[in-house]
């Protein structure tokens, strides 16, 4: 009996976690196929303190996760800056690359919406904010 307990507990974890992408191809290639908005996000995780507040009010919350699960694709872009959490070589490239793209003036954090043809439909930043108005302002591109 505890083992089914436990499998529907880590079921309803999984149910609701946050799956973030962290290659655009795949994220895109997502976004196109369930035709939802792919919200990619620059962070700084260990250094920005504006990046770790939105990690934290916004996107952990499980109200976002369990309408970001069914409505975005998410793709994390992220710039730690402590060695310990350093990327890969090709991982800092890719991240590159979405910047000089999508983030030139180099914000953090830094929240683009953009649609499953890959137009850029806005831009949002920090904002205190609970999960649900960050979603009506995520929705309102």
């Amino acid at each position: 009996m505890k083992i089914i307990y436990v499998f529907i507990f880590l079921l309803s974890f999984s149910l609701t976690a946050q799956n973030w992408e962290t290659d655009w191809k795949v994220a895109t290639q997502k976004s196109k196929k369930n035709n939802q908005k792919l919200i990619l996000v620059f962070s700084g995780s260990d250094w920005c303190i504006p990046c770790i507040k939105l990690e934290k009010e916004i996107w952990e919350e499980e109200s976002f996760k369990a309408y970001a699960v069914e409505n975005y694709v998410m793709l994390r872009a992220d710039f730690p800056k402590r060695k310990k959490n350093a990327l890969s070589i090709e991982k800092q490239k890719h991240n590159d690359k979405l910047a000089e793209r999508f983030n030139a003036a180099g914000y953090f954090p830094l929240v683009v919406i953009i649609s499953p043809e890959e137009k850029v439909l806005g831009q949002l930043g920090y904002e205190k904010s609970t999960p649900e108005k960050y979603i009506e302002l995520i929705n309102a591109f």
